[in-house]
């Protein structure tokens, strides 16, 4: 919906337009800031860091709703995916008010957390308008992926069993940058390492350029190797396969496939370098370890205890956030440690909202592959289609390691991911008639877009 007062503008004011394009880059900005910011703060899982995450996306909610005051209009652009959210939130609240939760106070503040969730996504989808937007946003992912996996690499090649080798553990996990299991750092890399990578095999970058992001590409990915995540390993495999699939698709692009060969060249010969022997035992772990959860391991045992839970309230689940406080009394095993997440978000899923929430998630993720799947043809090509043929690969990385992990428990990880897959199922951003006629300048060339 849309009302809007008519402009004058003076000699030497502000056009009203430019006015709106630049409050919708800082707000862009802002929520960038925000999601990028959250992985350095242990993946935002302490409660000053959760407190600062839902923080921050409701003032950069206010912020938005500030601009449209001050403006004097309300333009909301409508989104696909606006609609399973509210479900799944007025689902939550249902099972909040009516006292179907196990436990009201912890799925009230899982109902919060979501909320900004939420507002982070909004805004984004209605700040990412112009294609003049993904430039910086396209070099500040990638240098921001370079640093992450630079720092991860040292703290592994030198560790002290401390979190940036000053705060030290206090219930003890397996540190690789700044998470404190390296399952969920590998999570974070599943959805940064595809902007660098499809950017390499884009006509957006050339020359030397080309060179750069895909070694920056071949170290983000090295370090999920390095991290000993085998469901992080599974994982960047499916991606590679999903990415060479979709280059298959593309007509005249006989050399993306040698850039994908050069950049798993470099990755391998820089994983033998680093990883050793130790890395080669993890990789050959990876079978073993599977054939020994399928019959009969942790992870195998936490799921069918936790169909067990599901069979009690199948409808509408014993509460979102609420797995920990039921899970002790459906344990089947003995173990000194305490059980916080299913290791598997769809069974934690199934599990604390049921067959109605669980439908609702599969209702999003629909329609997220069904409207990007439209932006697919000739991507390599277009802005739309690299940004989301790179988000695409980013959520379809964790939703294969979510079989094997809790990744979408994690507050830093969860936020990037529905925000990817917001980004992915975005209506075509705008292109100037320039941008349009001289497609492959997103990186390489500045361009003046006032569109």
């Amino acid at each position: 919906m849309s009302s809007a007062l008519a402009y004058r503008t003076e000699p030497g004011s502000i056009d009203p337009k430019h006015r709106r394009g630049l409050s919708h880059s800082i707000q862009l900005a802002g929520a960038t800031v925000v999601l990028l910011a959250a992985p350095l703060a242990f993946g935002a899982v302490e409660p000053w860091a959760i407190f600062l995450l839902e923080a921050s996306a409701a003032l950069l909610l206010l912020c938005w709703g500030y601009r449209q005051w001050a403006n004097r209009e309300l333009t909301i652009l409508p989104h696909p995916l606006y609609a399973p959210m509210m479900a799944f939130g007025a689902l939550v609240i249902v099972q909040w008010l009516t006292g179907i939760t196990a436990y009201r106070h912890v799925t009230y503040s899982l109902l919060v957390l979501y909320l900004g969730y939420a507002m982070l996504a909004f805004v984004i989808t209605q700040a990412l308008r112009r294609s003049s937007q993904l430039r910086p946003l396209a070099w500040l992912v990638c240098g921001y992926g370079a640093v992450v996996a630079a720092f991860a690499l040292l703290q592994g090649i030198a560790p002290n069993g401390k979190l940036y080798w000053i705060w030290p553990l206090e219930q003890g996990g397996l540190i690789y940058g700044p998470y404190v299991n390296h399952n969920h750092y590998a999570g974070l890399m599943e959805m940064l390492t595809p902007f660098p990578l499809v950017l390499a095999l884009s006509r957006h970058a050339r020359g030397n350029l080309k060179l750069i992001v895909a070694g920056i590409a071949a170290l983000m990915a090295g370090t999920i190797f390095l991290s000993g995540s085998r469901g992080g390993m599974i994982a960047f495999g499916v991606q590679v396969v999903l990415l060479a699939v979709l280059l298959r698709a593309q007509r005249g692009a006989w050399k993306q496939p040698l850039v994908i060969g050069l950049f798993l060249a470099v990755m391998i010969g820089f994983l033998v370098w680093i990883g050793g022997n130790e890395l080669t035992h993890r990789l050959a772990s990876i079978q073993s370890e599977t054939r020994q959860e399928l019959t009969g391991g942790v992870r195998f045992t936490i799921d069918r205890d936790s169909l067990r839970m599901w069979r009690e309230k199948p409808f509408m689940g014993w509460g979102l956030g609420t797995f920990p406080v039921v899970y002790p009394r459906f344990r089947s095993f003995y173990t000194s440690f305490f059980v916080n997440q299913a290791h598997d978000d769809y069974v934690q899923l199934l599990v604390e909202t049921g067959i109605v929430g669980f439908a609702i998630a599969l209702w999003f993720l629909i329609l997220t592959f069904r409207r990007a799947s439209v932006k697919l043809a000739n991507w390599t090509e277009t802005v739309n289609g690299t940004l989301t043929v790179a988000a695409l690969v980013g959520c379809t990385g964790i939703l294969v390691h979510s079989f094997l992990d809790f990744n979408l428990q994690i507050p830093a990880n969860a936020a990037l991911f529905y925000v990817l897959c917001a980004v992915a199922a975005s209506g075509s951003i705008q292109e100037s008639q320039r941008r349009r006629s001289r497609r492959g300048s997103l990186i390489l060339e500045p361009v003046s877009d006032q569109s």
